[in-house]
Order: structure tokens, then sequence, then C-alpha cells
């Protein structure tokens, strides 16, 4: 009995050392927050934030009257103080634990995005494996608006078509906030972020008649790259130029380009893996880079009488046109980076630094000024056609004439 005693208490003693749930939170407490963005307005921030209807994402129902997200804004002189005064407004707190989507306002961009980043890394609720990208021509309120047809939940559009878009056409990158600020913080290298514009009728696609009808008045496309000196926007990259960014930086999944063969006619190429090898090197007082690109593709389309697939020497022939468009696409890219921001966004900075330390301690304060504006970049481009498809030489070849 004297035993039995003893674990009685020894039990009762230990049920006072567990910890309760006193900080729990009821999931009919809180309001869902699945995108985030902040714009710029009369030096203040006005955060913006997409938050999940439940009853009306869990509905099965068609034709609901209830949108099946909403949008609080609210403004602060910081964006702490913004989120808190978002309290207002919403019946419940906002969490941002699910984020999926930050957007940055182009005036906001342009401004400086550093602050506010520290209380996104800060606040323990905002994991860090949301994308970020910055609004082209629109502010952050606003395509944050946009209702998007096949996602019922414009945030998840977002993020599936710009994780479709790195995936399957090159000009896109997806980047997250421990990629951006690992850009901000490492020497040698400016970043980059993913652009997102509103095409179409602004106003039509705030409705939900927008997703009513087979095409839409409005959508949100991706578009370029934003380049950023430090932490503000100063340019943006087209979608060639964006192309040729991937393919400096590697890791190109897929992607489409055509050489010419024949009478106008076209040979389209999927280019389906790439990676490549950044080299710094110092010959005499000057820095010089070196680029090794490799990259496998596949015959996509042959729109040309006569060509002869089977032939080994077709083969090198269009190898050869693709080593030298990727080649051009590479060096366009880095003399207009070059004569029009003088910013290193492509890394060679960090490359220098890794094999030449001592010059970089040396030369870091006035790299993007003095060195990377005239930097010579040698590129070399080793492409290979794996496939050629299901057919080997195309049907076009026996048409009648």
């Amino acid at each position: 009995m004297k035993r039995i005693g003893a674990l009685f208490v020894l039990f009762a003693f230990l049920t006072l050392l567990l910890s309760g749930c006193w900080n729990r939170r009821e999931l009919n407490e809180l309001a869902i927050a699945v995108a985030a963005g902040v714009d710029r307005v009369d030096d203040r921030y006005r955060l913006s934030v997409q938050v999940v209807v439940p009853g009306q994402v869990a509905s099965k129902k068609a034709g609901g009257s209830q949108a099946p997200a909403t949008l609080y804004t609210a403004e602060g002189d910081t964006i702490f103080e913004a989120a808190r005064r978002m309290t207002q407004v919403s019946p419940r707190k906002i969490y941002f634990s699910h984020l999926r989507m930050f957007l940055i306002g182009e005036s906001m961009a342009r401004a400086g995005i550093a602050k506010f980043l520290d209380f996104l890394m800060r606040d323990h609720e905002f994991r860090t494996d949301f994308y970020l990208v910055t609004t082209k021509g629109a502010t952050a309120e606003d395509t944050l608006k946009i209702m998007t047809p096949l996602e019922s939940i414009p945030a998840n559009k977002l993020f599936n078509s710009l994780q479709t878009s790195e995936r399957v056409w090159s000009p896109s990158l997806t980047v997250t906030l421990d990629e951006l600020i690992n850009d901000l913080s490492n020497e040698g290298k400016h970043p980059i972020l993913t652009g997102l514009e509103i095409t179409g009728n602004r106003e039509a696609g705030e409705t939900p008649e927008n997703v009513n009808a087979i095409k839409t008045d409005a959508n949100l496309r991706f578009v370029g790259l934003a380049i950023f000196k430090v932490d503000k926007l100063i340019g943006w990259l087209n979608e060639t130029e964006s192309r040729g960014y991937r393919y400096i930086k590697g890791g190109v999944k897929s992607s489409v380009a055509f050489v010419p063969c024949g009478d106008k006619g076209k040979v389209t190429l999927e280019t389906v893996r790439s990676h490549t090898k950044v080299t710094g090197k110092i010959l005499g007082s000057k820095p010089e880079i070196e680029i090794k690109a490799f990259v496998e593709g596949n015959v996509g389309a042959v729109e040309c009488r006569g060509l002869d697939l089977i032939q080994t020497k077709t083969i090198d022939e269009l190898e050869s046109k693709m080593e030298k468009k990727v080649e051009q696409l590479m060096k366009s890219v880095i003399a207009k980076v070059q004569e029009e921001y003088k910013v290193d966004i492509f890394g060679f900075g960090e490359a220098i630094r890794r094999s030449h330390p001592g010059f970089w301690r040396r030369h870091k304060e006035d790299w993007d000024d003095r060195f990377f504006p005239n930097l010579a970049v040698r590129i070399k481009v080793d492409y290979h056609i794996r496939r050629t498809g299901t057919l080997n030489n195309s049907f076009i070849n026996d048409m009648k004439e």
C-alpha cells in the first residue's frame, strides 16, 4: 500500500510539471492569410492581406454569392504597426503561418525593401518558404484584388503558376525569403525577383464575373525579372533577357527555342536540363569570368523539308546553332546589365571572391562601379540533343511538292 501511495503522489507531482496548451488558438478565432502585399503610400506602409473565407472554400456548392477570399488593408509607420492595425477591420486575428505569396509593390521596391523584410524574418508566425515577387505597373493591393480562374483562391493561383512557369518556361524564378536575405547579405551579388503584372481590364478583374467567362477580362501574368541594387529596384529584364539570366545561373529545367532550317522553316528544340560552371580569374591585374554552360535538349518540332535527323551531321549542325543561340542570350543580358544598370546580379563577384579572396578584399567596395561594367566574360556553351521525339524524319519530307 505504501508503494502504491508513493506512486500516486509521484504521478500527482509530475502532472504539475506538464505544460498545458495555454497559448492555443482555435481555428474559428483565426483568419488564415495566404497572400500579402506591401505598398509605399506617403512614406507609410500599406499592408494588404488576402484571407481565406473558410465557409466558401469548404462548400462544394457552385455559384456561391461570396468570394472564396477577402482582402484586408491597413496603414502604419511600420509594417508591424500596419499588421496590428488590421485588427480594426478584421473580425479575427490575422494568422500568417500559411502564407504562400508576398507581393512587393513597385513603389515600395524602389524605396527599399530591407526594413520591412526584417519584420518578416523576426516574427515567429512567418515561415520562410513563401515566394516573393515584385508587381509591375500596379500596386500590390490592386494585384491581390484580381479574381482568377482555375484556382478559387488567387494566392494559390499565383503560387502554382510561378512554380509551373519556372519549371516549364525559364524566364520566371521562384525566390523564397531565405534566398532573398542571402542575396542582400552576401557579397558579390545583387537580388533578383520575378515581376507580376495585371493584364486586361483591371476593374472587371476585381469582380466574380471575371472567372465566370471562358475568356477572362483580366488576369495575372509573371513578366520578366526585377533588378535590385542592394535593396532598391532599379530596372527590369524583359522575357528574352530573363531567359539569358536563367541560363547563366544554370538550373533551367525546361524551355523552348527554335533555330532556322531550310527555306523559312524552323526546328524547335526543348531544353530539358542545364547547369553552369562560373570561374573567376585574374589576368594581370584585371578580373575575368569564364562561364561553361552544359545544356541538354530534345527536338520538339520540325517545319522544314529535307532535314535528315538520322544523320549525325544534321544533329551536329542543330547543336551548333543552339550553342550560338544560347551564348547570344547570355551575352546580350550581360551587356545590358553592364551598360545600363552597372550592378552584378549574376554573382560574378562571388566567383572572384571564391577564387581570389585577396583581390576581392581589396576591391569589393568598388566592384560594381569600377570592375563589373568592364568585366570580360568568356562563354562556352555545350549543347547536346538527346532525343528526337517519337519520329526521326518528319513526314513533311514525304509530302508531294
